[in-house]
């Protein structure tokens, strides 16, 4: 087994941490061989004090450091700066790990294929979930609810691209591409990610190394959650222009095309009222538009109709087609925000330090 640094960003993870902790102490590992990295953003809740006494308990595998900055990106940094491994895994202060052998997966990965970086699915926990987490997950797996070239449903081992998929580094990448870019409060993996690949460096898609996430239990955090990922993926077509992609602008253009199109009949309706008329080709935008929401929202129930009776979950029928246009709309939203408005947000205390980006 390789000398291992599992690095664990948080903030205000208390009624999680102690459990990732506990299964990360549970598995089947080389003591020697294993450190547990926890870099705290200055939590309000008491997960420092849950992690300290890990801390005691485990002196000579678990540590502890603070992140003033707070965000994801500062924290990965505190972690790989300190870390003593060969090579470092991030694993979030919420994930599920239902696997005791996933970190002897991470070093067999690494020394079987030689790669520089290792990259894990990252499926949606479903027990107990709600009809609105149901749909959330159901939705988040189709390719209309998550960027189509992303492997994170994947159960193929395979090299590919590191892309929005890398977790795993061995402590030379950092020395070539350089640590995580501390300006994205969103995106910041898939930012190192496009760095690893640019670099020339190799990728391994395992997935036996595969963590759970447990889907967004409000409307509102799912709002919250897609509107940054749309924002990361301006910031890093802003820093990296070769991943311009229609498949990440198209959410914002829909949205941009929404509003002009309710700008223009609004003021069309202003002038015909102020006795003007119409403007010229109001009419047929109209039935333009009219043609093509039917055809967006056909779509949609007929994608949702599909998941429906692929998940034998009649309940959420009429729910998919409202979190597919929520994904959407508030992804697009992120990305005109941050095109036309670009500046730095802070994250809300009520969001995790996640690198469910995809």
């Amino acid at each position: 087994m390789i000398q291992l640094s599992v690095i664990v960003p948080v903030r205000n993870e208390a009624e999680h941490i102690a459990r990732v902790l506990d299964r990360l102490l549970a598995q089947r590992y080389e003591p020697d061989k294993l450190e547990i990295i926890v870099v705290d953003g200055m939590s309000e809740d008491a997960t420092p004090q849950t992690v300290q006494e890990y801390v005691q308990k485990h002196p000579n595998i678990v540590r502890y450091f603070e992140n003033p900055k707070r965000l994801a990106g500062p924290a990965r940094n505190i972690g790989v700066q300190n870390a003593q491994g060969e090579a470092v895994l991030i694993v979030d202060g919420h994930c599920i790990i239902d696997n005791d052998d996933m970190l002897a997966s991470v070093s067999e990965a690494f020394t079987k294929t030689g790669a520089d970086c290792l990259g894990r699915p990252q499926p949606l926990e479903m027990k107990d979930a709600t009809p609105l987490q149901w749909a959330i997950a159901t939705a988040r797996r189709s390719r209309l609810g998550h960027h189509p070239d992303s492997l994170i449903y994947s159960d193929q081992a395979q090299f590919a691209p590191a892309s929005s998929v890398g977790v795993a580094y061995r402590k030379s990448v950092f020395e070539k591409v350089g640590y995580f870019d501390e300006n994205f409060d969103a995106c910041e993996d898939v930012e190192m990610n496009t760095r690893v690949d640019m670099a020339g460096l190799t990728h391994y898609f395992e997935p036996a190394i595969a963590v759970r996430y447990v889907p967004r239990k409000t409307v509102q955090g799912l709002q919250l959650q897609m509107q940054r990922y749309g924002r990361g993926r301006i910031r890093l077509w802003r820093k990296h222009r070769h991943t311009l992609s229609w498949k990440s602008f198209a959410p914002g253009v829909f949205v941009f095309g929404i509003y002009c199109l309710l700008l223009f009949l609004i003021l069309s309706f202003v002038v015909n009222v102020f006795g003007a008329g119409w403007l010229p080709g109001t009419l047929m935008i109209a039935k333009s538009s009219l043609a093509f929401f039917g055809l967006y929202f056909m779509i949609l129930l007929a994608e949702s109709v599909r998941l429906v009776f692929k998940q034998r979950r009649p309940d959420i029928v009429l729910l998919l087609p409202v979190v597919f246009t929520l994904i959407h709309i508030n992804y697009g939203w992120g990305v005109l925000r941050e095109f036309f408005f670009p500046k730095r947000f802070e994250r809300s205390a009520s969001e995790p330090l996640s690198s469910d980006c995809g």
